[in-house]
């Protein structure tokens, strides 16, 4: 009726601890397989064993020792489960090829899933608009030449919002008085409220204004005229300067009105609009149909001072008027060519997404900026055959975007990823020679919100490489800390960090002077070099190498501090070329990128084995440094044989300084740590210790009793009777009465010492009553109340013990010895009597008679 039931499983159950301890060992990578094919480890011979030591049939245990148990499938060899997550093994040969370690793991999830990169996180006091806004690339079939300025452009009268209408104004701004709490994505909670006026009708012609999107700067449009608007730009976050970057969206445009735009409240006084910038503009009903993407639109163009802002600091405005192609569109204006960390997060992950080009990039977080957005790091290089290759190679290390309005340093970085990761046979060169460790975009917080200078702890990140709050600057700390392990594993060529400038035109580099005479102007060959694989961009005469004081936090000092000796700031103008066949044209997208894969180029001249161009580049820069030393001596009016010393003269001395920004203000704490600094100071403010007189000696303490003493004669001689010879018809009485009490005190304070030098002559002026002298010394040597103490004898001081036995000896007719050798009977009445402290035990013990002296408060 029932099945047989059978007394042993045909497959045994493994045993639980075996099996636990098992995985164990086989995660962390100590699990081992027999060259014959079968799994075995200790538990499993000490569970056999310890099976077959209790039974009586030896049969039994001689069979299980000869059955050959076949491994389980998850312990093939072939199989990936036999593998640790930190051991790879090749293949079957595990016994004979030692295994590898398998890459780190990733600190954050890069694109996990082949899902949608993280969204960016904003501060929680922005509002963010949901539409995403994205641009097309587009190259200008035509140069786009300079504005060139009349002289008889238009200076206009700022009005402000008293005769004017706002139409545009953003609610809620961070000041320089708070600071960065939290962030999320999509910024503020809640409803987008609507800031841009509401149009009356279709004839309505008033702009609608909007900059709440990624990277965009504008915090209020105040309408003049029908086509005259006043800008202001907002300050960056947390701060209340550096306005310069801007870009933001208008609509409800009309066609070929010349409209006039004012920005208002800029800080730099120098810019490059002076001479011929031009601002861009980008049209969606164009780019939607034509393909045409950003351009460059502006005549009328003045950039000028118009009186001083808060703090006394001046304040700057430019004007310019443009033409819109299109009636009721969509169109953007921007200080430069825009690069959001939105646009950078789908490059990266197209590169991800390309075997290709994945297979030579590896793509991790280096850390998390202040507000949670991933900071990016690249490591572009080929698997190396031998290990020993792998770490021959040198490293370049390349960051971006720490000024996150300067866009045109991503550019750059866009045309050098593009060649460093492209299939060209120089690209694999460079691969095989080099580690390249990329930062694409060093502060994606001030990206993101559109600052042009700061991150979010309302600082210039470029000033503090050096510092040690890794919680207030994650990115330049953990940039530095890369660099430093990076150091120790390998020699670092170079290091570059790019950026743009506003008020100097072409592309140039600024460095450090080498002092070392084995290295001698090796500095200035990577330079130069760039500078004749791109004569028609790159300046050399606008490089500089000197190291200023006020530069000693920014990045290329730092490194070269740090030991590499080739460390750059690659410097990308927002306006064009004056050189060769570019003169006095804009850059586009495509002359930035293109300077990227000629930086490419320049890094093979440099490293190229045959030294040729290097020998030719540091001859001619001696021959530019003799002609530059030349030059400064004549300015001088000195006479020097250059030929012999010129090694002798520091190259910074024929240079000037850099122009870059001041950014002096941005330097120090964060601003979350400025209250509490002063918090803390307060506290430890201590009160300042009144310093200790000097002692002064007998002599010195003497006259300035005499001098005291003197005063109070004058002054009491005035008050008294001297009073009378106020009085007096004239003044010549007062004087001479004064004179002769003033004499009369000073002689007498000459005859009459203030302390005896002999003790027996003090103890006969004590016991003498009819003595003068005694009067007059004893006011010094008196207590307190000096007037009281005036005209009578200082008594000796008697302790109890000693008058009782001075009674006893007057009484015996016995002189005491210790007693003073005269005492009247009313010098004895005088004397205090001492008495016995409740608190003291025992007798106080007698001793002789002193005279004890005090000085008198003044």
């Amino acid at each position: 009726m029932f099945p047989a039931l059978t007394t042993e499983p045909k497959q045994p159950l493994p045993d639980p601890y075996e099996d636990f301890m098992r995985r164990h060992l086989q995660y962390y990578g100590y699990f081992r397989v027999q060259s014959g094919g079968q799994a075995s480890s200790t538990f499993q011979q000490r569970d056999q064993q310890s099976s077959c030591h209790g039974e009586k049939e030896h049969g039994a245990c001689k069979g299980l020792r000869e059955e050959k148990l076949e491994p389980p499938r998850a312990l093939v060899p072939s199989s990936p489960a036999v593998r640790s997550r930190q051991l790879l093994h090749d293949g079957d040969k595990v016994d004979r090829v030692a295994p590898r370690l398998r890459k780190p793991r990733e600190l954050f999830p890069i694109f996990s899933s082949w899902g949608p990169a993280q969204a960016p996180r904003w501060p929680v006091e922005c509002e963010v608009l949901q539409d995403k806004v994205r641009h097309i690339e587009w190259i200008p079939p035509e140069p786009e030449y300079f504005y060139q300025p009349t002289g008889k452009e238009k200076v206009p009268k700022i009005v402000g919002e008293e005769r004017g209408t706002v139409v545009y104004q953003l609610q809620s701004v961070p000041t320089e008085d708070a600071c960065f709490t939290s962030s999320r994505v999509g910024g503020k909670r809640g409803a987008v409220q609507q800031l841009a006026v509401s149009l009356c009708g279709p004839e309505d012609d008033t702009l609608l204004f909007e900059s709440r999107f990624e990277s965009g700067n504008l915090q209020k449009a105040v309408r003049v005229d029908t086509y005259v608007y006043e800008l202001t730009l907002r300050p960056d976050l947390y701060t209340d300067r550096h306005t310069q970057w801007f870009y933001f969206r208008v609509q409800n445009t009309r066609r070929g009105v010349p409209y006039r735009f004012t920005i208002v409240n800029l800080s730099k006084p120098r810019s490059l609009y002076a001479a011929g910038l031009r601002p861009l503009l980008y049209s969606q009903r164009d780019a939607s149909r034509h393909g045409v993407g950003w351009r460059r639109e502006g005549s009328d163009i003045r950039y000028f001072r118009r009186g001083a802002g808060g703090e006394g600091r001046p304040r700057f405005a430019l004007t310019w008027t443009a033409r819109f192609p299109h009636d009721r569109d969509t169109c953007f204006l921007a200080h430069g060519y825009p690069y959001t960390y939105s646009d950078l997060q789908r490059y990266l992950r197209a590169v991800a997404r390309d075997p290709a080009r994945a297979r030579v990039c590896r793509l991790r977080a280096l850390c998390r900026s202040l507000a949670g957005n991933p900071v990016y790091l690249l490591t572009v290089t080929n698997p190396a055959a031998r290990p020993r290759r792998a770490a021959a190679k040198r490293a370049v290390v390349l960051s971006a975007r720490v000024h996150p309005g300067e866009s045109g340093g991503s550019w750059v970085m866009r045309g050098f990823l593009d060649f460093i990761l492209g299939g060209s046979p120089d690209a694999q060169l460079l691969r095989d020679l080099f580690v390249f460790k990329v930062v694409p975009m060093l502060n994606p917080d001030g990206v993101i919100v559109g600052n042009h200078r700061c991150s979010l702890a309302g600082r210039d990140l470029n000033r503090h490489y050096r510092t040690l709050l890794k919680d207030s600057f994650p990115c330049v700390w953990y940039t530095r800390n890369m660099i430093q392990r990076l150091l120790e594993e390998r020699e670092v060529l170079l290091y570059c960090d790019f950026h743009g400038h506003s008020r100097k035109n072409n592309v140039f580099l600024y460095g450090c002077s080498s002092n070392d005479p084995r290295h001698w102007l090796h500095e200035r060959v990577f330079p130069l070099m760039l500078s004749k694989n791109a004569p028609d961009k790159f300046s050399f005469h606008s490089c500089n190498f000197k190291v200023q004081k006020s530069r000693e936090g920014t990045g290329r000092v730092v490194m070269w501090r740090m030991g590499i000796r080739n460390s750059y700031t690659l410097e990308s103008t927002f306006g064009g070329s004056t050189l060769g066949s570019r003169r006095d044209t804009h850059l586009t997208t495509e002359d930035l990128k293109a300077l990227g894969h000629l930086f490419c180029d320049t890094l093979l001249d440099f490293c190229d084995p045959d030294q040729t161009k290097f020998t030719q580049c540091l001859a001619e820069l001696t021959e530019l440094v003799n002609q530059e030393i030349h030059k400064k001596l004549n300015e001088l009016g000195q006479d020097m044989n250059v030929e012999e010393s010129w090694r002798d003269i520091h190259l910074s001395d024929i240079e000037s300084s850099t122009s870059g920004s001041d950014s002096s203000l941005s330097d120090g704490l964060p601003a979350h740590l400025l209250t509490k600094a002063e918090e803390v100071n307060q506290k430890m403010k201590m009160p300042e210790k009144k310093k200790k007189k000097p002692l002064q000696t007998r002599q010195q303490r003497n006259e300035q009793y005499r001098s005291e003493r003197l005063t109070k004669e004058l002054q009491a001689t005035g008050e008294g009777p001297g009073k009378g010879l106020d009085s007096s018809p004239g003044g010549d009485q007062r004087g001479e009465g004064q004179d002769k009490v003033r004499a009369h005190v000073a002689t007498t304070l000459q005859k009459q010492p203030a302390f005896p030098k002999h003790p027996e002559s003090s103890r006969s002026s004590a016991g003498t009553q009819e003595n003068p002298g005694l009067r007059q010394v004893t006011p010094l040597c008196g207590g307190r109340d000096s007037d009281a103490a005036l005209g009578q004898p200082v008594p000796p001081l008697i302790l109890p013990k000693d008058k009782e036995r001075g009674q006893q000896g007057q009484n015996s007719g016995a002189p005491d010895p210790r007693a003073p050798e005269s005492h009247s009977n009313a010098s004895r009445e005088q004397v205090p009597k001492l008495q016995r402290s409740p608190r003291r035990g025992g007798s106080l013990v007698a001793y002789p008679a002193l005279h004890v002296c005090t000085y008198p408060s003044p």
